[in-house]
């Protein structure tokens, strides 16, 4: 299990991402003790979102993550305003899921920013 905790902290390069957020270091802690604990389940399955994968995708996908993806679900984290039921599940299926939104997020944002304005 702590071989893989490293090989984690290696892939989101905590060190670094440590520093840069400073202020969200137990959420940084949490989600690598999330993805430590999801990597190393013996489960043949998991249940992400309501949707059922097989243990070796959802491994192999938590396992690609890096730094910008940590640092767009803690951005997600910060800007959801809703109750959340059950955080561990949301956690992980939004590090499950950040690959594939991630672009879109980031492009959303952007064309808020520049053309969301009222302006007159």
């Amino acid at each position: 299990m702590e071989a893989y905790r490293q090989v984690i902290k290696e892939n989101i390069e905590y060190d670094i991402l440590s520093v840069k957020l400073k202020s969200d270091i137990s959420m940084l802690d949490e989600i690598v003790d999330l993805l430590t604990e999801t990597v190393c389940t013996g489960k043949s399955s998991l249940v992400i979102a309501g949707d059922t994968y097989p243990a070796a995708v959802v491994k192999s996908k938590l396992l690609k993550l890096n730094s910008e993806h940590i640092e767009y679900v803690i951005d997600c984290m910060h800007a959801n305003t809703t109750d959340i039921r059950n955080i561990k599940k949301y956690l992980l299926a939004a590090l499950f899921n950040a690959p594939s939104t991630i672009d879109s997020y980031y492009t959303s944002k952007v064309n808020h920013d520049m053309y969301g304005g009222n302006y007159e």
